[in-house]
């Protein structure tokens, strides 16, 4: 049963720190919108994720901005956009967003010549330069938008890049709210969490949603940073107790919430390995589609097309392990069986 969407407003003042501001997307895999935050309690601010470039969301970020501070001065209302990955719902907003902070500057500043505008700066966690899989196709849709980045609206890299590159364990902000970077990988390759201690909270992007479960691409690095970020709330001295998804209303008890999709995951890999000890239900061997209705047998058609990506990565996984051997096929029919010789069979 499809869990019903819980109503969420525009903007929220989460916390003292953060204000969230919703994309105004809503969507079979955004659900209500992608949650935009800004982050601080005076300008200027880290803005996270500029949505997908709804124009709807531009007069929600700047009433977002005139209730936080009334800047009369000539700072800057955002310093920072920290990009959380490569997918268009979190990035399309960019060239929108900097233009508005660029145009709300100049109307604060009507005698300032813009060259004195402290652009923002744009953060995110670099691809592999031999990048492989979604994010090689057509689907990024990122270069497109960098080539569309209004001139001047934000500060570039010394030797001229869009994007300043973030690293694992970077302590982004050092000071209240202090902000550090987690590379999170699984839901794509440059997938971030940030952790914000001052709120006991963890930004944890599209790898931990508010409500549903989420996608990934590569199964086992994202049950890798599950566990990460996992074990990263019980080490910190002020570790998380909530979850800031980029997706669904915040999580109050987010290391219970980690653990449910770690053991959910789980659970669905060992599912998938009865399945192929038993004989094919059809021909000779399982394919990713048999298993998928074996499984999936008490859910809605509908359902199984999506459900045969996720079988996929899990079939993909067993095999990097060495559990199971890929017969040949493709798409959904691809073909499975045990490998004998693991011990895992």
């Amino acid at each position: 049963m499809v869990e019903k969407l819980e109503d969420l407003p525009d903007i929220s003042k989460i916390s003292a720190n953060v204000t969230r501001i919703l994309g105004q997307n809503p969507g079979k895999f955004t659900l209500q919108g992608t949650n935009t935050y800004v982050i601080g309690t005076q300008y200027p601010y880290v803005l996270v994720d500029p949505g997908e470039g709804k124009q709807e969301y531009l007069p929600l970020l700047a009433s977002a901005l005139d209730a936080l501070s009334s800047n009369t001065n000539t700072l800057p209302e955002v310093s920072d956009i920290m990009i959380s990955h490569w997918h268009s719902d979190h990035v399309g907003g960019l060239p929108s967003v900097l233009s508005l902070l660029q145009s709300r500057w100049q109307s604060r500043n009507p005698t300032t010549p813009l060259s004195s505008y402290l652009a923002p700066k744009l953060h995110k966690y670099p691809l592999p330069s031999d990048i492989a899989g979604p994010a090689s196709t057509a689907h990024n849709k990122l270069p497109e938008i960098i080539e569309s980045l209004p001139k001047g609206a934000f500060t570039p890299t010394p030797d001229g890049k869009p994007f300043h590159d973030l690293h694992d364990n970077q302590l982004f902000r050092a000071s209240s709210p202090a902000i550090r970077v987690i590379h999170s990988p699984g839901h794509t390759l440059d997938s971030i969490a940030l952790d914000i201690p001052d709120d006991h909270a963890l930004y944890t992007a599209d790898t931990v949603l508010g409500q549903g479960t989420a996608v990934f691409e590569d199964l086992r690095l994202y049950l890798q940073s599950l566990n990460k970020l996992l074990e990263y709330g019980k080490k910190a001295p002020e570790g998380y107790q909530t979850l800031y998804p980029a997706h669904g209303p915040i999580v109050k008890s987010g290391h219970e919430l980690i653990s449910t999709y770690i053991k959910h995951r789980l659970d669905r890999e060992q599912q998938v390995l009865e399945v192929l000890r038993t004989k094919p239900t059809e021909g000779d061997a399982w394919t990713t589609w048999t298993i998928v209705k074996v499984l999936y047998a008490s859910y809605p058609e509908s359902l199984w097309i999506p459900a045969s990506h996720s079988i996929d990565l899990h079939l993909k996984k067993l095999q990097d392990e060495g559990t199971v051997v890929f017969l040949g096929g493709e798409g959904v029919e691809k073909a499975w069986k045990l490998d004998c010789e693991s011990p895992s069979s």
